[in-house]
């Protein structure tokens, strides 16, 4: 394989974890909940500026990931306290209430930082020769760590009694409150721990972005993509609605611009809420 051949294939590979990454928290919550959160974008842009706010500390970058993890896991449990419980089987009124949120957050963050972008230097430099091409080092490592993640997730849900109890919430919410299991207190773990996942893919992703307010809002619009064409409440649908998603915005953007790549992935996704709105691989 030569060399532009390997980067390309790299590319695809990281854009895919990337993205991934980013829809993994919104397919929780709107998977699993049913709860579309129009503020997902603004929390993985909180954690961007945590891996800000540790570069400007002067500790290792990585430490903002664990600062994205306590802020927004406090977050989250407020957020869902405060507006997502009482909203449950209300879509529109979730809608409106996130997106609310979503302004709140993007000018709280945009009085403490200001409208420019700032960047975060990655914790790891230079690059890496793999398929005979030399490529960053810290895409390689992201990519691992986003493969252990999903592994990790993947293991807790099917294997743990919480995500037992949560397959069960999932498949049947009255029979499971029957049963004795607390549906309340398994719905807020599962937003928060969606928030959380947000804000470490924006830690995570900070040294490779620029860092500003309004930057969660095309990481929206992806995770939206991937979830119509690859479907609701199902992991492997995740993964595929990425692969496709990555795959045709890699492939027109590097054949034609990155407007082409964009209105591909729109296209497509009208196509799939026309003629499948299920989308590929569903557990509904």
């Amino acid at each position: 394989m030569d060399a532009a051949s390997a980067t390309l294939l790299l590319n695809l590979v990281y854009q895919g974890s990337v993205l991934a990454l980013v829809v993994l928290g919104l397919g929780i919550v709107f998977g699993m909940l049913g709860v579309m959160n129009m503020a997902h974008g603004e929390f993985l842009m909180i954690g961007a500026y945590c891996s800000l706010a540790a570069q400007n500390a002067g500790v290792p970058v990585l430490f903002g990931v664990v600062l994205a993890i306590v802020v927004c896991g406090a977050l989250g449990w407020l957020v869902h306290y405060a507006l997502i419980q009482r909203l449950y089987r209300r879509p529109f009124d979730t809608l409106l209430a996130t997106w609310g949120l979503s302004i709140l957050l993007r000018e709280l963050v945009q009085l403490i930082y200001g409208r420019g972008y700032q960047n975060v230097q990655p914790p790891v430099s230079g690059s890496v020769l793999i398929l005979g091409a030399e490529y960053p080092a810290y895409r390689l490592l992201l990519m691992v760590l986003i493969l252990a993640l999903f592994v990790g997730i993947m293991v807790w849900y099917r294997r743990s009694p919480a995500g037992a109890r949560l397959r069960a919430m999932i498949g049947n919410p009255i029979l499971a409150q029957a049963v004795g299991i607390n549906t309340n207190r398994l719905a807020c773990g599962a937003f928060i721990v969606g928030v959380i996942t947000a804000g470490m893919a924006g830690a995570l992703l900070a040294p490779m972005v620029r860092v500003e307010p309004g930057m969660g809002l095309d990481y929206l619009l992806s995770s939206f993509f991937v979830l119509v064409v690859g479907g609701l409440g199902s992991l492997l649908g995740l993964v595929v609605g990425t692969g496709v998603i990555a795959g045709t915005q890699l492939a027109f953007s590097s054949l034609i611009d990155q407007t082409s790549g964009y209105l591909a992935v729109l296209t497509i996704s009208i196509i799939f809420l026309w003629l499948k709105p299920d989308g590929l691989i569903s557990s509904r």
